[in-house]
């Protein structure tokens, strides 16, 4: 029977150490055969230096094995569990976004599919590009205390929720901003009883489609007020949709 997944945030957080482990002890095993060579030549010169390399290689050693650990710091009770959002949840959000770009764009029911192929491919390149900044891993389409969003990653002991929205209009619908508050406030609030020492953040990425004045625009609504009362600190990637195009699709 095929194991199952583990998935916790520690476990998705958790780096493989046996690697560095190995070549610590073959390491030290060189430096304790030089050491006793050195002490039986009765070179104290270079015993000395030994020792001290031996103390630079445990001390690595311990600063090592701690990292992992980070994570569970205070005796965490509990880590959160993940859960990958249902199918039903991701075309439910997935047909709202769309309905909402096809009234801006005034598009014909024909043409509902087409915009639906771009949005999914806007999310994708958008992802992609977000993963290559922070260099860390990333889920898609998870679920964090019933909250789902559209990924998650994990930075020491931070966890960003990252919302993506794809925008052909130069702001952004308020009932979308009020949803993402909420489900926010639900992670730091869950976060808060649980006592997880870990801090949330929420990466608001802004796919968009516009000419150079309502871009403008656009970051001018931003700095706006707007999300002055957020629970949590807010992060905004403003990503173009055919410079996205450009670096992940064409040559």
């Amino acid at each position: 029977m095929a194991k199952e997944i583990e998935n916790s945030l520690i476990t998705f957080d958790q780096r493989d150490t046996s690697m560095p482990a190995i070549l610590s002890a073959g390491v030290l095993v060189v430096l304790l055969a030089g050491l006793v060579t050195a002490i039986y030549s009765q070179n104290w010169i270079l015993a000395a230096i030994f020792v001290f390399s031996i103390a630079g290689l445990a001390g690595f050693a311990y600063m090592s094995l701690r990292r992992p650990a980070k994570l569970t710091s205070s005796k965490d009770r509990s880590l959160m569990d993940w859960e990958t959002a249902l199918p039903e949840i991701q075309r439910q959000n997935l047909s709202i976004e769309v309905f909402e770009l096809a009234k801006i764009l005034e598009v014909e029911a024909e043409q509902i599919g087409d915009l639906q192929s771009a949005y999914i491919v806007a999310e994708d390149l958008a992802l992609r590009q977000i993963q290559q900044e922070e260099n860390v891993p990333l889920m898609r389409h998870v679920s964090l205390g019933k909250a789902p969003f559209d990924a998650l990653l994990v930075k020491g002991d931070m966890i960003i929720c990252v919302e993506v929205s794809f925008l052909v209009a130069p702001d952004i619908r308020q009932e979308k901003v009020d949803a993402m508050m909420r489900k926010i406030a639900l992670v730091k609030s869950t976060f808060e009883q649980m006592k997880i020492g870990m801090k949330v953040r929420l990466m608001m990425v802004l796919v968009t489609q516009l000419t150079p004045e309502d871009g403008d625009h656009l970051r001018s609504a931003l700095n706006t007020r707007r999300f002055s009362t957020t629970p949590v600190d807010i992060d905004i990637r403003l990503l173009d949709f055919e410079a996205l195009q450009k670096i992940y699709v064409t040559d």
